[in-house]
């Protein structure tokens, strides 16, 4: 039988996700570990329940729903994550771990019997709401996190990675996270674009060659508060001034590595005091530096810490960069770009290779794994907001040649 992707009931289940959010529609809020992510968690694990895979979970949450192949063969997987930052969509990771599930029932309908497992993936925290890091279940699943470091990390409330998981419901010890090299044959991660390439171009799908990598630091400018009215300009060192004129550094060094691929964004500015009339005497500022080649990344970060300097010593306010991670770039696996294009031309669906300057768990999970992206367009662009969206007809289509693609990758 032919493989049909029953777009019905992918679209129900996506919209039935949805309203299982901390916000009311058409916000989806879900936060790791929250009431709201741990109702999602269920309910992911009921449908798979219905379509007949092994269910289970580990020390961290990650969700593994397996299809069993032959028991001495590697395991092909593919997936994503349902975590959601405040005030997003309802498509973003949903897509990949939704229209994996589809992928694999449409598998089953058309008869069709994997010699390699197919394992879906339900990846823990990859948005950095509520740990100031992204990717933490794949970082864990990879090793490029250790689990000390892991525990360590907390929440605007001072809780412990090690406290909120152990509150969820995972007890088991971080160490066994790890995944063993060799344990995934292959990868695959079904994802929105979060860019406006694909529908600009009018293309229908995207198969990612390579994954940009991020690093992030906390920047903090440590200057001298007063009076509005009593500390004439001369004497002045205004931490937020300084941070202005590192925030226009940080957005020239990107600009100016000669890459199209350097991004950088600081998304966070933390003032005190915080009062009308008194000068800000401390600034903290958050940096996002994307760019699939290292050596540019690491030419806009020297750019930067170059300024930092220069604007230290001449406004007399200290500046103190910590860096949260620094992160390698990915290329994708060229027998899975190859089984993807496959996909495609069998069902004679239009494509284009692409790169994807935002960051997935397949950043980390191609550590441990041959791993590659296929992408469907969302309206202009548009993610992490409620307005984001992505038609059914595109998100079952990403789904029929995923399940293509797992086919030959699982034979």
């Amino acid at each position: 039988m032919p493989i049909e992707i029953d777009a019905a009931r992918l679209l129900s289940e996506i919209e039935s996700l949805a309203l299982i959010s901390e916000a009311a529609p058409p916000v989806v809020t879900r936060v790791v570990f929250t009431p709201a992510d741990m109702r999602a968690r269920a309910w992911f694990a009921e449908r798979c329940a219905e379509a007949g895979l092994s269910v289970r979970r580990d020390a961290i949450g990650n969700t593994f729903a397996r299809w069993q192949g032959d028991l001495d063969a590697p395991v092909v997987g593919t997936g994503s994550h349902i975590d959601a930052i405040p005030n997003a969509g309802k498509f973003d990771g949903v897509v990949g771990v939704l229209g994996g599930l589809e992928a694999i029932r449409a598998l089953q309908r058309s008869g069709f019997r994997p010699r390699c497992s197919i394992e879906l993936l339900l990846l823990t925290s990859e948005e950095p709401t509520r740990f100031g890091i992204g990717c933490l279940g794949s970082r864990l699943l990879a090793g490029t996190i250790s689990p000390d470091a892991a525990r360590k990390l907390t929440d605007k409330e001072g809780e412990s990675v090690e406290t909120v998981r152990r509150n969820a419901g995972f007890t088991g010890a971080l160490e066994d996270v790890k995944l063993p090299r060799g344990y995934y044959k292959a990868f695959v991660e079904l994802h929105i674009e979060q860019g406006p390439i694909l529908e600009r171009e009018k293309i229908p799908l995207g198969i990612v060659t390579k994954i940009a990598a991020p690093a992030s630091a906390r920047i903090t400018l440590e200057g001298s508060g007063g009076h509005a009215g009593g500390v004439v300009m001369p004497d002045r060192r205004d931490a937020l001034c300084a941070a202005a004129e590192l925030i226009l550094a940080i957005e020239r060094a990107a600009k100016t590595t000669g890459s199209p691929n350097t991004v950088a964004t600081v998304g966070i500015c933390d003032v005190f005091p915080g009062a009308v009339n008194s000068i800000p005497s401390r600034v903290r500022i958050t940096l996002d530096l994307r760019d699939t080649n290292l050596t540019t990344r690491d030419a806009a970060m020297n750019a930067i810490d170059a300024a930092a300097k220069e604007i230290s010593a001449r406004r007399g306010v200290s500046i103190a960069t910590e860096m949260l991670n620094s992160d390698a770039p990915a290329d994708s696996a060229p027998e899975i770009i190859d089984a993807l294009s496959a996909a495609c031309k069998t069902h004679g669906e239009r494509f284009m290779l692409m790169i994807s300057r935002a960051y997935h768990d397949s950043l980390f999970l191609s550590r441990v794994a041959p791993m590659a992206m296929l992408f469907i367009p969302c309206r202009n662009g548009y993610s992490h907001r409620p307005d984001e969206y992505a038609s059914i007809e595109d998100i079952s289509r990403g789904a029929l040649i995923l399940a293509e693609a797992l086919a030959t990758l699982s034979s």
